[in-house]
């Protein structure tokens, strides 16, 4: 997620403030921010890059960029008038209960601090998973390499673990690629699925992980009948 640059910011600074006395900011249109970022940020997740990418997303749409990524590296721009330094004050602090109301309280309470502007709160939140990405990679390579059929009700929830875990070793910097899912998928099935496994594994090239689970659930309600 590259940050933009110096130009295009300024302009989405200029355009908020030259608008800000002839009509209502559409980041105050904003009743409920979980109808815009429908993930919910909490410490023990590997969800922030797709929690950072919606957030940044809905900031641009709504013109307060600028309140979580600077002009310039470490500096905020600074409003030239009262009037404008009064609205940069209420659109941050939008912005920061948009932060607030989208993660947990393991995190609210890591990240909370009297004063702290938006931008304060982003980088905080940024710096928290950037630092303990290894970690939380190699945690979720060993929970991938230990995930079995055997210990979930059916194959949907089996499935559904396994994407689960894939999609959070992405968004620490460690994608799983389709064709180790799918293996993975197959060696972990229970006997009454060796069947459907050996097809799956013989495809060539292999199916994708949504072709294989389909597979799975179909083989599931034909044993159900």
């Amino acid at each position: 997620m590259g940050a933009p640059s110096a130009a295009t910011s300024l302009i989405f600074f200029s355009a908020t403030m030259s608008t800000s006395k002839s009509s209502f900011h559409p980041a105050f249109a904003v009743s409920n921010i979980r109808n815009h970022i429908p993930v919910v940020l909490e410490m023990e997740n590997a969800q922030y890059g797709t929690w950072a990418e919606l957030f940044r997303i809905h900031v641009i749409s709504h013109r307060v960029i600028h309140h979580i990524i600077a002009l310039e590296k470490g500096k905020q721009a600074a409003p030239p008038s009262d009037d404008d330094k009064e609205l940069w004050s209420t659109l941050d602090v939008t912005v920061l209960q948009w932060i607030y109301s989208t993660i947990l309280n393991d995190l609210l309470t890591t990240i909370l601090k009297p004063g702290a502007t938006a931008m304060e709160a982003w980088d905080r939140l940024r710096d928290i998973f950037q630092d303990h990405q290894n970690s939380r990679a190699v945690m979720l390579e060993q929970e991938f390499s230990t995930t079995r059929m055997e210990d979930f009700p059916n194959a949907s929830a089996y499935c559904q673990r396994l994407k689960s875990i894939s999609d959070q070793l992405k968004n620490v910097g460690a994608p799983v690629s389709n064709s180790r899912l799918v293996l993975h998928l197959v060696s972990g099935l229970t006997d009454a699925f060796k069947g459907v496994g050996t097809q799956i594994r013989h495809s060539k090239p292999l199916p994708p992980f949504t072709e294989a689970r389909s597979s799975l659930v179909l083989e599931e309600r034909e044993h159900e009948m």
